[in-house]
Protein backbone atom coordinates (compact mmCIF):
# COMPACT_ATOMS: atom_id res chain seq x y z
CA UNK A 1 0.00 0.00 0.00
CA UNK A 2 1.48 3.51 -1.58
CA UNK A 3 1.08 6.80 1.04
CA UNK A 4 0.05 9.34 -0.84
CA UNK A 5 2.55 12.60 -0.64
CA UNK A 6 0.94 16.24 0.42
CA UNK A 7 0.19 17.02 -3.22
CA UNK A 8 -1.19 14.16 -3.85
CA UNK A 9 -5.07 13.24 -4.94
CA UNK A 10 -4.67 17.32 -5.36
CA UNK A 11 -5.30 19.95 -7.76
CA UNK A 12 -2.61 21.61 -8.39
CA UNK A 13 -2.72 25.44 -7.38
CA UNK A 14 -2.29 27.63 -10.31
CA UNK A 15 -2.53 31.13 -7.87
CA UNK A 16 1.25 29.63 -6.32
CA UNK A 17 2.76 29.29 -9.78
CA UNK A 18 1.60 33.10 -10.65
CA UNK A 19 2.65 34.70 -7.19
CA UNK A 20 5.41 37.00 -7.25
CA UNK A 21 7.99 36.79 -4.68
CA UNK A 22 8.04 40.73 -3.63
CA UNK A 23 9.44 42.98 -0.99
CA UNK A 24 7.40 43.42 1.93
CA UNK A 25 5.89 47.18 1.57
CA UNK A 26 6.50 47.70 5.04
CA UNK A 27 7.45 46.39 8.63
CA UNK A 28 4.28 46.61 10.10
CA UNK A 29 0.30 46.11 9.28
CA UNK A 30 -0.61 49.77 8.41
CA UNK A 31 -3.91 49.72 9.61
CA UNK A 32 -3.19 48.33 12.83
CA UNK A 33 -0.68 51.20 13.25
CA UNK A 34 -3.20 53.33 12.61
CA UNK A 35 -5.38 52.16 15.08
CA UNK A 36 -3.11 51.38 17.94
CA UNK A 37 -3.92 47.87 18.02
CA UNK A 38 -1.28 44.71 18.20
CA UNK A 39 -1.25 41.72 15.76
CA UNK A 40 0.03 38.30 16.38
CA UNK A 41 1.36 37.14 13.09
CA UNK A 42 2.59 39.63 9.51
CA UNK A 43 1.65 38.11 6.36
CA UNK A 44 2.69 39.65 3.11
CA UNK A 45 1.05 39.59 -0.06
CA UNK A 46 2.64 37.95 -2.87
CA UNK A 47 1.02 40.24 -5.77
CA UNK A 48 1.31 43.49 -4.60
CA UNK A 49 3.62 43.33 -1.06
CA UNK A 50 0.95 44.86 1.14
CA UNK A 51 1.61 43.57 5.08
CA UNK A 52 -1.20 42.96 7.07
CA UNK A 53 -1.70 41.06 9.96
CA UNK A 54 -2.45 37.42 10.01
CA UNK A 55 -5.88 35.52 10.93
CA UNK A 56 -4.50 34.66 14.38
CA UNK A 57 -4.65 38.60 14.86
CA UNK A 58 -7.67 40.67 16.12
CA UNK A 59 -8.67 42.11 12.70
CA UNK A 60 -7.08 40.26 10.39
CA UNK A 61 -6.33 42.36 7.87
CA UNK A 62 -4.43 40.08 5.48
CA UNK A 63 -7.33 38.41 4.94
CA UNK A 64 -9.42 41.32 4.42
CA UNK A 65 -7.01 42.45 1.78
CA UNK A 66 -7.48 39.06 -0.22
CA UNK A 67 -11.33 40.07 0.07
CA UNK A 68 -11.20 43.22 -1.35
CA UNK A 69 -8.22 42.92 -3.91
CA UNK A 70 -8.26 39.45 -4.82
CA UNK A 71 -4.61 38.83 -4.69
CA UNK A 72 -4.76 35.46 -3.42
CA UNK A 73 -0.97 34.09 -1.92
CA UNK A 74 0.20 35.77 1.08
CA UNK A 75 3.82 34.53 2.86
CA UNK A 76 5.13 35.54 6.15
CA UNK A 77 6.89 38.41 7.03
CA UNK A 78 9.52 36.69 8.44
CA UNK A 79 11.68 34.22 5.65
CA UNK A 80 10.30 31.23 6.71
CA UNK A 81 9.31 30.12 2.93
CA UNK A 82 5.56 28.89 2.94
CA UNK A 83 2.81 30.40 0.75
CA UNK A 84 -0.67 30.46 2.12
CA UNK A 85 -3.66 30.89 -1.04
CA UNK A 86 -6.99 32.11 0.07
CA UNK A 87 -8.98 30.65 -2.53
CA UNK A 88 -7.78 26.99 -1.77
CA UNK A 89 -7.04 27.69 1.73
CA UNK A 90 -3.98 25.77 2.17
CA UNK A 91 -0.11 25.85 2.22
CA UNK A 92 1.17 26.30 -1.65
Amino acid sequence: MQVAGPSEGVSPCFHAEIAYRLDPRSPACAECVVAGWEWAGLLFCLACGWVACSDESAHQHARAHYQETDHPVVTTYEPSGWRWCYVHQRVV
